[in-house]
């Protein structure tokens, strides 16, 4: 006798796509790879590191580098000057200095009445995060974006005399814009600079980024013993002996340098 068995009901296959993340979530996955860098990331990184193609990734970078949120420096990329601010961003600054750096930058500014400036890399550029200044502050190209290059100005020449990395992507360009017609703008002239900055622990720049305005920095280091900052202050030419400036200048930044000790 033949026995007629019910049939099992046929097993459900859920064959839907898997659900791709949109533009925002890649956006803001490209985002947090640059904020984690201190150096620019390239494509091919951002790329390996997202796991995006790169047409994708590409397209991406051009929308967040077009609101600001991103900016390409040479070959890579880093956070944009929007996304810094919103972020309070400032690369290569010791967290929570500001409480101890404060106070030397006033006493700074009473002691010189310049226009005093901290500066931190930022890409290929000095990015200033502190400003003193009182009635007759110096103008300067700087002045509303609060970056400047590196190559002309006495806080960046601080920043790439005392770092050896920055100092390889910066040199590694060969040749820099001519800002005024005292810019150092060969690869060996700039060489020879940083090395005094070395040797005498002070920079200047003697109107090579702004006609009429002079400026000198020294290094501050950080608890690691690397340098985290550079200390400037800027004046117009011939308003101040340089020399005294510098003195005042240096004092200030080791005093910071030790303070940050503590940090």
């Amino acid at each position: 006798m033949l026995t007629q068995t019910a049939s099992q009901p046929p097993q459900l296959i859920d064959d839907r796509p898997v659900s791709q993340p949109g533009s925002l979530e890649r956006g803001i996955d490209i985002l947090l790879a640059l904020s984690a860098a201190s150096r620019p990331v390239s494509l091919a990184q951002l790329c390996r590191s997202t796991g995006l193609p790169k047409s994708t990734a590409h397209r991406i970078l051009g929308v967040l580098c077009s609101r600001e949120l991103a900016t390409r420096v040479g070959n890579g990329y880093l956070p944009g000057a929007l996304l810094e601010t919103m972020a309070g961003l400032a690369r290569a600054r010791v967290p929570g200095t500001r409480r101890v750096v404060l106070p030397y930058l006033q006493y700074l500014y009473e002691t010189t009445r310049q226009t005093v400036n901290l500066a931190v890399p930022s890409g290929l550029e000095a990015r200033y995060v502190e400003r003193l200044y009182g009635h007759n502050r110096v103008c300067s190209p700087s002045d509303g974006l609060d970056r400047a290059p590196l190559h002309c100005t006495a806080t960046g020449k601080a920043l790439l005399a005392f770092d050896p990395r920055l100092r390889e992507e910066v040199l590694a360009r060969g040749s820099f814009e001519r800002m005024t017609r005292r810019t150092i703008i060969s690869l060996a002239g700039l060489e020879r600079e940083l090395a005094q900055v070395r040797r005498h622990g002070l920079a200047y720049a003697q109107e090579e980024f702004v006609e009429g305005v002079v400026c000198v920095a020294a290094p501050v280091f950080g608890p690691g013993g690397r340098i985290c900052m550079s200390l400037g202050v800027a004046a117009r030419a011939h308003a101040v002996p340089l020399g005294k400036l510098g003195i005042a200048v240096r004092g200030a930044a080791q005093a910071i340098s030790a303070a940050l000790l503590g940090v």
